[in-house]
């Protein structure tokens, strides 16, 4: 729980209360390695703040070296389907531990009474919301904008973590380019 104040305390000041009924709505959840536990086509109900663990968003297909790898979540993160999370509709994509992960989460029913019997719920929500946004809009900038092997200097910079906790063919995915060309960028490098 302290993970989670300390990340939302750069955000804002919380009240004891706030505090105190915002946490009563979080529940723990663990995962381990390798597991879906968001599946295609479910309605994601959880907004989950990571603890430990690494955490990928896919889009599943047929032949797994096919799958589109578009987002990484770390430790003292928050992760989600979002979009299927605000729209309550089906996921087009799935969410994946790529480690054991453990988490702290809340429903979409208990944040809507957060949002309405807190003071601070509805900020919390616009800047989780707002934080998210820029994540999605740097990464889609990144992929119009640079070459393959700029997005793959830029991952490692920002995220060095990645080389250490994620297989190659997934990052591969997530910079837009076959594993073969990925391969081709790092002997370069």
């Amino acid at each position: 729980m302290e993970q989670i104040k300390a990340f939302l305390n750069q955000i804002v000041d919380i009240s004891p209360e706030d505090w105190e009924y915002f946490t009563s709505k979080l529940h723990a959840r663990s995962f381990p390695k390798k597991v879906n536990f968001l599946k295609l086509n479910e309605i994601e109900n959880h907004i989950s703040f990571i603890e430990s663990g690494v955490v990928r968003l896919y889009i599943p297909k047929e032949d797994p070296d096919k799958e589109i790898t578009f987002g990484f979540c770390f430790k003292d993160e928050f992760v989600s389907a979002y979009d299927s999370f605000l729209t309550r509709k089906p996921s087009a994509y799935k969410l994946q531990t790529l480690t054991d992960t453990k988490m702290r989460s809340i429903t979409y029913e208990d944040l809507q009474l957060v949002y309405k019997h807190t003071q601070i719920g509805n900020l919390i929500g616009r800047l989780t919301a707002e934080r998210l946004f820029l994540i999605k809009s740097k990464r889609e900038q990144n992929l119009l904008n640079l070459s393959a092997e700029e997005r793959y200097l830029n991952l490692f910079k920002e995220r060095p973590e990645l080389l250490k906790e994620v297989p190659l063919k997934y990052i591969s995915s997530y910079i837009g380019v076959t594993s073969q060309a990925l391969s081709r960028i790092r002997k370069r490098l």
